[in-house]
């Protein structure tokens, strides 16, 4: 079968966040998803088979990261509407049934994805004790995300917080389900973001994720509360970065950004 390694919220190769798509018949034994998803070693492994013409859904998702399955993963969805939109393997819009619901990626002409999820439920909360110290730096604002996302979102004083942040992973996952988003307002959006982030999820094998689609749905109505805007840029600062276009539409944001396939090969495993 055909494996395809795609760079997420890319505009070239080797940016954004790669993710491993492997299309299928049926979903077969959990473990040996798991274990492709180990040998990917990426954050997230996206496996997908078509559904019966007729239903809610299009192609049935799931995703795995190297040690476990997650919820919600918006890069390795980008990458798999990617794959199936290159390929002629779907035509027009796809319906993914996952474990979040069913979730909605269309192709633009320009080949830009656009991703259709949930909003992030934020509720503010104080900070755990200890965070700060695992995080390296004190909080101005924290919320938690909701079940689908599992993570604390942590607003910082300003963006070169932001990125000076090196964090004791090992403490940081007692905060929260999967990890902390770390943000700040861009301090000159005049280089094409609004806001940075970064994000941790050490409780899900990821130290620090490139760029992070699901986060964008908390980032997304955070940043549209502070700065009143419903369209916005975040740039996500890692080492490998990219851009993500938010659109808050009250209980769904939409995601979208541009994706390049770097490898395209044969899963030889049976």
């Amino acid at each position: 079968m055909r494996i395809r390694i795609v760079d997420a919220f890319a505009e070239r190769a080797f940016s954004g966040n790669p993710a491993g798509v492997v299309l299928l018949d049926s979903f077969p034994d959990d473990g040996w998803m798991q274990n492709v998803a180990m040998e990917v070693n990426h954050a997230e492994t996206a496996f997908a088979h078509p559904l019966p013409q007729g239903g809610d859904a299009d192609w049935a998702l799931r995703w795995f990261t190297p040690v476990t399955e997650v919820a919600m993963c918006g890069h390795a969805t980008l990458a798999t509407a990617h794959v199936l939109h290159s390929t002629g393997a779907h035509e027009g819009p796809v319906r993914f049934d996952t474990r979040s619901g069913v979730l909605i990626a269309s192709t633009g002409p320009d080949g830009a994805v656009t991703l259709d999820f949930p909003t992030a439920p934020l509720t503010r909360v104080d900070a755990p004790e200890g965070v700060a110290e695992a995080l390296g730096a004190d909080p101005v604002a924290v919320f938690d995300t909701g079940a689908d996302i599992g993570d604390l979102l942590v607003e910082l004083a300003d963006e070169k917080t932001v990125l000076a942040l090196s964090p004791d992973h090992r403490n940081l996952g007692a905060h929260s389900s999967r990890g902390i988003i770390a943000t700040a307002r861009a301090e000159d959006p005049a280089k094409g973001y609004d806001y940075v982030s970064r994000c941790f999820f050490p409780n899900v094998g990821i130290d620090e994720d490139p760029v992070t689609g699901s986060a964008h749905t908390a980032l997304a109505p955070h940043w549209s509360g502070r700065l009143g805007r419903t369209d916005l840029t975040g740039l996500q600062a890692s080492r490998r970065s990219g851009l993500v276009r938010t659109s808050l539409r009250g209980g769904r944001t939409l995601l979208t950004g541009r994706a390049v396939t770097v490898i395209d090969g044969e899963l030889l495993t049976p």
